[in-house]
């Protein structure tokens, strides 16, 4: 499909011109991110949690305004590696932020800034030439002295780092305080262009590993201080069920959840399956608002032993 290039008007001058590009939040896990995604998007895409690094995939949710279209990359929190995986995702994280037309930083309210904080503006001050935002968040959660020193700290950490923020701005995205605000400063750090997804597109994510995240998401619900991030969910297949009629289709999904060491498998099924039940029950209810149809869920609990580590193994779970 080729682009179409914006017609002008006569004169040669176009209208205000139309712009189009990639933003990624970045910040420490649980600073907020996907919540923030969320609010944007206005719809559940990103996957959020409790528990950091639980974003695995660069899910990109993908804000249409009539101006502009910004499209939000999603990427992993940068940490410090302790196996393979973590390694991977910091690579994967890198590799975004250079290739972005603008970073978000998100630092929450409620919490001084700490070693992560600065070890992530760091990083950030090494990549010159992308204009950074400082997104304060959960605003709700502090008076209003707290949140003007935490302005205060946020400015001269990134002027002890040798950078300026393009922009501080506070918002709450529970409470949908300043959201649309972080989507007008960031369209003008956009480069001009037309759209580059089609109009309904909420995300460009292929539907099987949005949909296993949220298994995933309904998986940990729970159980995250047992099972802190040793669960992957692969779906096997996703097919329409033959012979229904057009008005009443049902979709087939068959996913694995795959653990680490066989004693974690009872923590996820539960007293005579109960919990593995109820993990089906949550997630398909979300996959069936995600994709708008029926779905019939088939779930399976596997053991990989050691995924994190194995490299033939995080392939295969689509690391």
């Amino acid at each position: 499909m080729g682009r179409m290039s914006a017609p002008s008007s006569p004169t040669g001058k176009s209208e205000a011109a139309h712009r189009a590009g990639f933003a990624c939040f970045v910040g420490r896990p649980n600073a907020g991110k996907s919540t923030l995604t969320n609010a944007l998007v206005g719809q559940k895409v990103a996957i959020t949690s409790n528990r950091p690094q639980t974003t695995r995939h660069t899910v990109r949710g993908i804000v249409h305004r009539a101006d502009a279209q910004l499209i939000l990359v999603d990427t992993p929190g940068l940490h410090k590696p302790r196996t393979l995986l973590g390694e991977r995702l910091n690579d994967v994280v890198r590799t975004t932020w250079a290739e972005v037309d603008v970073i978000g930083f998100c630092l929450p309210a409620n919490e001084k800034l700490g070693p992560g904080d600065r070890f992530i503006a760091k990083e950030l001050a090494g990549i010159r030439k992308t204009p950074k935002i400082a997104i304060v968040t959960k605003t709700d959660l502090v008076d209003s002295k707290t949140l003007a020193e935490q302005l205060i700290a946020i400015d001269q950490l990134g002027r002890e780092l040798g950078f300026e923020w393009a922009e501080i701005i506070p918002v709450s995205a529970v409470k949908g305080d300043q959201v649309e605000l972080v989507a007008d400063l960031l369209v003008p750090l956009l480069p001009e262009s037309p759209p580059l997804y089609p109009e309904g597109d909420l995300t460009d994510e292929p539907e099987m590993v949005m949909v296993a995240e949220l298994i995933r998401e309904a998986a940990l619900e729970g159980v995250r201080d047992e099972l802190p991030h040793s669960i992957a969910v692969v779906v096997e297949e996703m097919l329409p069920r033959e012979d229904r009629p057009a008005d009443k289709p049902l979709l087939d999904i068959h996913a694995n959840v795959y653990i680490e060491r066989s004693s974690q498998k009872g923590i996820i099924i539960g007293p005579q399956g109960k919990r593995l039940k109820e993990v089906g029950m949550k997630s398909r209810k979300q996959i069936e608002a995600l994709l708008g149809t029926p779905v019939f869920l088939d779930l399976h609990v596997k053991v990989a032993k050691d995924w994190q580590r194995d490299p033939k193994q995080l392939r295969k779970l689509g690391f």
